[in-house]
């Protein structure tokens, strides 16, 4: 049986992450929560929930990552399958076992849960977020031919192909990077049609003009910086 680890990065999550890991199916070895500057009691709710809770405090979804991944290195008993996942409860933890089935059954190096508009709650994605999507997908594929349709953060890879990723982006760009890693690696990929849900709380990208913008601009530089290199 593989063995699945989950990371979750969590700031100002305290009314959703309790949820998030209760959903989560036994399947999974260790759910680590990475409270990533929370001003609120995201890290109390995750471990009273059963979660291994590390602190990271440089704000940002990839600096959270990374974090996650480094105390997974640091183990001795190392996972077959590392599982992304939004400590915002917008998607459905419990959809994690469709997520890995292909990896699992099909040998296949990375899923994306793609938020597909049939199985999304009325206003779950904002504009800003659809439209992201699209022309990062779209470029993504004008440029390297693929077959992404969603930058969506509920996603799992094989550990080993993790690693040799080399992930590096700290904030908004971190998807996008492990996409187009991906496909320069030519890693074997699909997507499966995931439900998803209007997020608890605020989102801390897209429900801000300034962070829609930020995130745009990290997630169009790696394109741009891959395409010609």
């Amino acid at each position: 049986m593989q063995k699945i680890k989950v990371i979750i990065p969590a700031f100002n999550e305290e009314d959703s992450i309790g949820l998030v890991v209760a959903d989560i199916p036994n399947i999974v070895d260790e759910i680590i929560v990475v409270n990533n500057n929370s001003k609120d009691q995201t890290q109390l709710r995750a471990k009273n929930a059963g979660a291994t809770v590390l602190t990271e405090d440089r704000p940002g979804y990839g600096y959270a990552c990374l974090k996650g991944m480094s105390y997974v290195a640091s183990q001795k008993e190392k996972p077959d399958v590392i599982v992304f996942l939004d400590g915002d409860y917008s998607d459905y933890p419990e959809q994690l076992d469709d997520l890995v089935a292909p990896i699992i059954n099909d040998d296949i190096d990375f899923v994306i849960g793609a938020r597909v508009k049939e199985l999304r709650e009325n206003g779950s994605m904002t504009f800003p977020q659809r439209f992201g999507n699209w022309l990062a997908t779209s470029l993504m594929r004008w440029f390297f031919n693929s077959k992404f349709t969603d930058l969506g953060p509920f996603r799992a890879i094989k550990y080993d192909k993790l690693l040799a990723l080399d992930m590096e982006d700290k904030t908004y760009g971190w998807t996008v990077e492990m996409q187009l890693k991906a496909l320069k690696q030519r890693l074997t990929y699909v997507e499966i049609p995931m439900m998803y849900r209007n997020r608890i709380g605020v989102s801390k990208v897209s429900g801000t003009v300034k962070g829609a913008i930020f995130a745009g601009v990290k997630i169009l530089g790696w394109i741009f910086k891959y395409s010609f290199k």
